[in-house]
């Protein structure tokens, strides 16, 4: 992968980051309480392989709590 393929994802994690973030804290500020906020990030591939879907498909969970 050349250098502007990293610089991609870079950017969209990062650009993700930051309206994660965003979105997360106004949710908080709406719905105040004492329970942790329970989130689950998810990232797939969404590209339209054809006839040619790979084996393997990208995909990733990740599952945590937000200390209110």
């Amino acid at each position: 992968m050349d250098g502007n393929g990293r610089d991609d994802i870079r950017s969209l994690l990062k650009t993700f980051g930051i309206k994660a973030d965003e979105v997360v804290i106004a949710h908080l500020a709406r719905n105040p309480g004492e329970l942790p906020l329970q989130i689950r990030l998810i990232l797939e591939d969404q590209t339209d392989y054809g006839d040619h879907v790979p084996e393997t498909p990208l995909h990733l969970e990740i599952e945590g709590e937000v200390r209110r």
